[in-house]
């Protein structure tokens, strides 16, 4: 099994969450950041192999499947899926907007579309 379906791996890592902790905001607005800067990262992870969308959404659900074998409950993992995805969207939004690939947003990008919402 790859690191991307890994229930317990931590897509980020320690250097990102001090980075967002050192951030000049408020604690909301850093939790937003670190929820964003985990789906990024899970975004990047599953795409790291250049996959198809529907590569892409089938490794996502297996993700999110297996996430949910930890609380034995099929609505966390519909729940977690919808909520990764939309997410996935906003950022992708978010990224042709300011110019920028997905795959090239950073920790400021995330903390300016925190303080746009």
């Amino acid at each position: 099994m790859s690191n991307h379906l890994d229930p317990f791996a931590n897509p980020l890592n320690i250097q990102t969450i001090q980075e967002i902790d050192n951030l000049d905001l408020s604690s909301m607005q850093k939790h937003h950041v670190r929820i964003l800067a985990h789906c990024l990262q899970i975004y990047k992870n599953i795409t790291a192999d250049d996959c198809s969308e529907l590569t892409y959404k089938k490794s996502l659900r297996e993700l999110c499947d297996n996430q949910s074998k930890k609380f034995d409950d099929k609505k966390f993992s519909d729940l977690f899926y919808e909520q990764l995805e939309s997410t996935t969207k906003k950022l992708k939004t978010f990224s042709q907007g300011i110019g920028k690939n997905i795959d090239d947003l950073e920790i400021d990008d995330l903390v300016l579309l925190v303080q746009q919402s």
